[in-house]
């Protein structure tokens, strides 16, 4: 009898155990069994050259950015739309991450928990929420610089434009991309997955923090003489700025002015808010990963913290998610969160459900959002002037960088647009660009003027 009990115990261990393991699987199956059914190693989707020989990448008209011709895959028939969409479209090889080839082969696949893969070989149509001629302009603009250029839509989400620079053709890679210094960081998506020194476009952070923790804020001047002491060194500014209230010291960018308010604020201060503003999290965009910022703010001396409040130190910003805080302070202090995947629609002409939007939490209070908003808008009226900016309500920031000893600055430009019909956030960063507001405010200038205005 106790040897009929233990067979029976060993046969309900043996049970629960193949029970548990089944259910792991589907577990498993059910995150990861997109993956699973496009892996490169499934030939039953991928050619002989390792191409994914299933679906189609359309932009948000309808555009074919690249599809399936007799077992090839094929791109886009210009080639400077090929090289402004690569980061968003992918390349042959899957040396693109962000890519729709590598990042929602599943989708293209028209997978699915209950049909699997079942015609994947025709595949699904994937619309992207990009504007190809928006990319063609932005990337034309950039001028062969490394950089990255985004605009997206902060009620909806949409990003319309995602340019990152350097780019190549996937149609005709270059023989020495892997070896010359022209190519350095052409796989990586700067938009979603670096981080940069801002320069002063961090002083929008500075500027809430200020705003909200500072009483006299508005009564308070700043003495600008070039430069001032700070602890054992000097804050070097662009500029002799004289006596300014904080919206001079905020148009003119002034390094003495917000490198003292850094200090007074205190490094606990700007660190709470900068994380509010969400610049040390990961934003998801259709499923992709954005980059954190980084900072640091323990035990650092005041010089060092007046070189943090301005935007230099160990300052890093994600270039999305600088975008991101700009559509809050459009929206109220929260933003909708950016996505890619418009929609897809199946083999057989079924449309995937209509997105929904998600919002970020609380970036910025909705008075201080107000007022930054205005002191941008201020910005544009009295330092960068107007004249590239037609028909629109703009508020921006620029940012002039400072990246090592004998190496030009980084020039940065972000904001967003007031305009009802054109909700817009956007950011631009031209790494050794120079500066902020003539070299990144240009190419931003004309990208929004190609989608406010039109040809």
């Amino acid at each position: 009898m106790k040897k009929i009990e233990r067979r029976m115990l060993i046969c309900l261990a043996l049970a629960l155990l193949l029970a548990a393991g089944v259910g792991v699987f589907l577990v498993k199956y059910a995150l990861h069994g997109g993956s699973w059914a496009s892996s490169a190693f499934n030939r039953h989707l991928y050619n002989s050259d390792g191409q994914l020989a299933s679906g189609t990448v359309l932009d948000r008209d309808g555009d074919v950015l690249s599809t399936v011709e007799n077992g090839k895959r094929v791109y886009y028939d210009n080639v400077t739309v090929r090289k402004a969409t690569l980061h968003a479209v992918g390349d042959l090889q899957g040396n693109i991450g962000t890519g729709a080839l590598n990042a929602f082969a599943d989708k293209l696949t028209g997978y699915s928990l209950l049909n699997g893969a079942f015609g994947a070989e025709r595949g699904s149509d994937l619309y992207l929420t990009i504007d190809a001629r928006y990319n063609y302009e932005a990337y034309e603009a950039l001028n062969g610089h490394a950089g990255t250029v985004a605009v997206y839509n902060y009620k909806t989400g949409e990003i319309l434009c995602m340019v990152s620079a350097p780019s190549y053709d996937p149609l005709n890679v270059p023989g020495d991309i892997e070896t010359s210094d022209r190519w350095e960081g052409a796989y990586l998506n700067r938009f979603l997955s670096s981080a940069f020194t801002p320069g002063s476009v961090f002083k929008t952070v500075t500027l809430a923090a200020a705003i909200e923790r500072i009483p006299d804020l508005d009564e308070r001047t700043w003495d600008c003489q070039g430069s001032i002491q700070i602890g054992d060194d000097t804050i070097i500014c662009s500029g002799t700025h004289g006596q300014q209230h904080i919206g001079d010291a905020f148009a003119n960018s002034c390094n003495v002015a917000f490198a003292q308010m850094a200090v007074e604020l205190g490094a606990d201060t700007l660190a709470k808010y900068t994380e509010k503003a969400g610049l040390t999290d990961s934003y998801s965009v259709s499923g992709l990963p954005t980059a954190k910022g980084g900072f640091t703010w323990e035990n650092i001396t005041d010089s060092q913290l007046g070189w943090a409040g301005v935007g230099q130190f160990h300052d890093q910003v994600n270039p999305c998610g600088l975008m991101v805080y700009m559509g809050a302070i459009a929206n109220g202090g929260r933003a909708a969160e950016p996505y890619l995947i418009q929609k897809t629609v199946s083999a057989l002409g079924v449309p995937s459900l209509p997105h929904v939007t998600g919002k970020t939490g609380r970036l910025v209070s909705a008075s201080t959002a107000s007022a930054l908003a205005d002191m941008m808008a201020d910005n544009v009226e009295k330092t960068y002037g107007t004249k590239r900016f037609p028909n629109m309500d703009i508020c921006a920031k620029s940012g002039t960088a400072e990246v090592g000893e004998g190496k030009t600055p980084h020039a940065w430009f972000a904001g967003f647009l007031r305009n009802e019909e054109t909700p817009y956030a956007f950011v631009v960063l031209v790494e050794n660009g120079g500066g902020g507001s003539s070299v990144a405010g240009t190419v931003a200038g004309r990208v929004l003027d190609i989608m406010v205005n039109g040809y």
